[in-house]
């Protein structure tokens, strides 16, 4: 291998790259001169370029190193001195023929170089500290090079030659490529077997190694082997990967290197690409290139079988494709080759040692088993690892087992989990109810962890206790006597107050001093970062020279914060968007998803940003109609190669939807259908997707006037819902049933539904949900005759505020409708007199009717409003309506057509 020799096989090996940032590095600070040096015309450029130098430096330890044409494109994109810089690099390079001309280079960088024993420098003198981080890398460079042999400076030169191949074009290669030129030329010293030399020593000491039974660390395996590695990685830190919002990836093949050019890496450096890909695969999910990766790690397997963390890699990328099979065996080689020892984020302790990490691995087995839709096996291991957690005195593992066991049980519809709280707590009582029992596990996890200082584990506590109370009453666990206060309503300020705890966990990391990241891990973001525009969607960029600066240190120190740490806090802005659609404050729940997808799309999972994305379709279809197709087409070709991804529910929920409106019951069946598939059969399992197939089901057969199968179908889901303490999804059912005697025309049966509902939504504080409802038991009033008009009438007007300022367009057109049925139906009210209190709100009606494309509530607008205008007399606009009408009966007549966009959509 170039410029490696046996005794520094292990350390910093001096490459063609590193050469080029010294050749920079001579540039930056000149020896002898003062002020501004040539080329810079300002301070300003000056500092620009020792930024990127020091971001260069610190990313040298990458697995592969950039090739001179990707160098040169960095420099392009640093756009200072563009072209200067490159001329002057490749010219550099160029002119190092021979030994001597290394030498001499090398003795030139020893004068930029402060001398210790200097103690006054002129203030406009440029010289680099040697304690400084330009000045150690310079040192280390300079290090490396004093201790190779000859034949390690000569397969320096050979390496720089050909790293300038890709570069050169044929006329400034014509020199270095005719031999006869300069007989001390590089080809000779390439003829020459010096590396066979030194692999044959390499070998010799592999197999002394192996007879006296030590460890053979990574570095000092073949060359060729490596050569074949390098050659099949297709994700790495080195190669160019186009992506849109990580759903799309174009992958570009790396470029091809001779053998002499690739780098042997130490096993530190082989750990850290593992925890980069580790990283990419939890990002990416199974939008990953499963089957090359898979080819990396055998080969490297292969030639470094004491790497056991390559199975757990094999593991991660089996599970995010949902191989099952290949995911166990894989989990198990790791955990019997390592015993969990490998790759540990925390020290086991004593006591545990010499057992391995039991604990952890059925920790990862029960999240194994969780992720592929098998509750009651994960209940099952983690209650084992509970207990050999406890057996093996393992404070930390416990705690990140019982937040295991609590996002299982809060994720998934469990009935009864009696004898499961026991084993994780003796102190619990098994007669408390599902709720109970849950609250007070949340409750003692985040003491634990608060205890044992987990940082993130308290703020994914924190999360998972607002998700609990977003959803659950609170009631104390023991009353007594009569007058005790029960206060049976959830608590906004609560969930808020703990999402903002979680949240805050970003400050707490960006405020150390250390944090553990990737070797080189931040100046390679930063470099990076210089590829991506400088403006968002939610912060528009600042004009001026000072914007750009602040840009430029920005981009700098994005990466001081781990990844893991911006996915929990994004996790708690998604929640938060969900919290706020059920509080009923549709712009504050758009922000929260806009703040997500803009600020935590390149540190959060695929599916996570998918579902943002969702969250925003379903707002802009609400509210703006079916426009939001466009955007759906656009969220489905960035997250196409996603599984279980949540686009595809929402896309057949607005399918759905739309074929309702336009009275395509048969296409909404379909879509019924497909969306109850997504679901697992496993009971307990995707409970949300079950609830909303059945309701739209239920919602279909409303539509088609089949009014007690609708009934059966609603009065079974809301059994299903209460059986998982489903409550809020309750108060959605309850006011479905309300509306299915309204429709049916009995509003006596209706009204007891209609009033449960609004009690869960008061319990709930489901404020636009709880408007919704006082809209319908307004509309069931006014079925009971003509003298309920007045009491229909104040209901409506009750809910008027949050109708018209968070609903969206088909509650806005139902409550316009309503009012103007009251207006009708009261004698005391002379419509022919004033028709405008009428007419008015059936246009608006009837503007997000036709947006909606909704021709039955629409056909009832127009007539309403035909019926009006012939009383007051205004006949030219009565017929214009009448025309509405019966376009809108005879589109609801004649639902499909051939060029119909919805069958394209499927």
């Amino acid at each position: 291998m170039a410029g490696m020799v046996k005794g520094q096989s292990g350390g910093f090996v001096m490459t063609p790259h590193k050469v080029s940032i010294c050749i920079l590095l001579q540039v930056y600070a000149p020896s002898g001169q003062l002020s501004v040096p040539y080329p810079f015309d300002s301070i300003s450029q000056h500092n620009r370029l020792g930024l990127f130098l020091i971001a260069l430096t610190k990313s040298c330890d990458d697995i592969l190193e950039p090739t001179l044409d990707e160098f040169l494109k960095l420099l392009k994109e640093f756009g200072v001195l563009y072209n200067w810089l490159t001329d002057h690099v490749t010219g550099r390079l160029s002119s190092l023929s021979s030994p001597d001309d290394l030498f001499t280079f090398f003795s030139e960088l020893r004068g930029i170089l402060a001398g210790l024993e200097t103690s006054i420098i002129d203030d406009d003198q440029i010289n680099l500290d040697p304690n400084s981080n330009l000045g150690m890398y310079l040192r280390r460079c300079m290090l490396a090079f004093n201790t190779l042999s000859f034949e390690g400076t000569c397969h320096l030169l050979t390496n720089i030659k050909t790293y300038c191949k890709e570069v050169f074009s044929p006329y400034e290669m014509s020199h270095l490529d005719d031999a006869s030129n300069d007989p001390e030329a590089p080809l000779e010293y390439e003829n020459m077997d010096l590396e066979n030399i030194v692999l044959q020593n390499f070998t010799e000491e592999l197999e002394s190694r192996k007879r006296s039974n030590e460890r053979v660390p990574f570095h000092n395996h073949s060359s060729k082997a490596l050569f074949s590695l390098v050659e099949d990685i297709t994700v790495s830190p080195g190669q160019k990967v186009k992506r849109n919002h990580r759903s799309q990836m174009q992958t570009q093949p790396p470029s091809v290197e001779s053998s002499d050019v690739i780098l042997q890496r130490t096993n530190w450096q082989i750990q850290g690409y593992m925890s980069e890909q580790a990283d990419m695969i939890e990002k990416l999910g199974s939008s990953f290139p499963m089957s090359a990766f898979e080819s990396v790690l055998k080969l490297l397997q292969k030639v470094a079988p004491e790497l056991h963390r390559v199975h757990f890699l094999r593991y991660l990328n089996s599970l995010y494709h949902d191989d099952y099979s290949a995911a166990l065996e894989n989990l198990s080689r790791y955990f019997d080759y390592s015993a969990g020892m490998e790759g540990s984020d925390f020290v086991p302790p004593l006591s545990c040692m010499n057992n391995g990490r039991y604990e952890i691995a059925l920790l990862t087995l029960g999240i194994t088993h969780f992720h592929f839709g098998h509750p009651k096996l994960a209940l099952k291991v983690l209650t084992e690892a509970v207990r050999v957690c406890q057996m093996h005195s393992d404070d930390t593992c416990l705690a990140y087992t019982l937040t295991a066991i609590c996002n299982l049980l809060s994720e998934v519809g469990i009935s009864n989990i009696t004898g499961i709280m026991g084993a994780s707590d003796s102190h619990v009582s098994t007669s408390m109810s599902v709720q109970q029992q849950l609250f007070l596990l949340l409750r003692r996890t985040l003491k634990r962890a608060d205890s044992l200082k987990l940082k993130r584990l308290v703020a994914s506590n924190q999360l998972a206790l607002a998700k609990f109370d977003l959803k659950h009453v609170q009631r104390p666990l023991l009353s007594f006597g009569p007058k005790a206060s029960i206060q049976l309503r959830t608590s906004p300020t609560n969930v808020c107050k703990k999402l903002r705890l979680s949240s805050q966990l970003i400050h707490q990391f960006d405020n150390e001093s250390s944090v553990v990241t990737i070797d080189g891990a931040l100046s390679t973001s930063w470099l990076k970062n210089q590829r991506k525009p400088t403006s968002t969607l939610v912060f528009p960029p600042e004009s001026g020279p000072e914007s750009n600066r602040d840009t430029f240190y920005s981009w700098l120190q994005s990466s001081s914060v781990p990844g893991s740490v911006l996915q929990l806090v994004g996790s708690s802005y998604l929640v938060s968007a969900t919290s706020w659609e059920l509080y009923g404050s549709a712009s504050l729940a758009q922000s929260n998803a806009l703040l997500f997808a803009n600020c935590f799309a390149d540190s959060s999972s695929s599916a996570d940003l998918a579902l943002a994305y969702g969250k925003l379709i379903q707002h802009l279809a609400v509210y703006k109609g079916y426009k939001a197709f466009a955007a759906l087409k656009i969220a489905e070709a960035k997250f196409l190669s996603v599984s279980k991804s949540g686009i595809l529910p929402v896309k057949l929920q607005l399918l759905h939807e739309r074929a309702l409106h336009r009275g395509h019951l048969k296409l909404a069946q379909q879509m019924c259908d497909e969306l109850g598939v997504l679901a697992s059969s496993v009971t307990g399992v995707d409970m949300e997707i079950k609830t909303e197939a059945s309701l739209r089901r239920a919602r279909t057969l409303l539509a088609a006037n089949q009014f007690s199968e609708a009934a059966s179908v609603a009065h079974s889901l809301f059994c299903k819902c209460y059986k998982f303490n489903m409550h809020v999804e309750n108060a959605t059912v309850l006011l479905f049933l309300a509306e299915i005697h309204k429709r049916s025309g009995n509003g006596v049966l209706g009204i007891p539904y209609a009033l449960a509902s609004l009690s869960f939504c008061e319990s709930f504080n489901l404020d636009l949900l709880r408007a919704a409802a006082t809209l319908t038991l307004a509309e069931l009033w006014l079925l009971l005759g003509p003298r309920h008009a007045k009491r229909a009438l104040n209901l409506i007007h009750s809910a008027f505020p949050i109708i018209l300022g968070q609903g969206g367009l088909e509650l806005q057109s139902r409550a316009h409708i309503a009012e103007a049925k009251c207006y009708l139906s009261d004698s005391s009210i002379s419509v022919s007199e004033d028709p405008d209190i009428v007419v008015d709100s059936l246009r608006q009606a009837c503007e997000g009717l036709e947006a909606l494309e909704y021709h039955e509530m629409a056909a009832e607008a127009y007539y309403l409003m035909a019926i009006v205008l012939d009383k007051s007399g205004q006949m030219e606009q009565r017929e214009e309506a009448a025309a509405r009408f019966k376009q809108h009966i005879t589109a609801l007549e004649n639902p499909i057509k051939p060029e119909d966009p919805l069958v394209n959509l499927l």
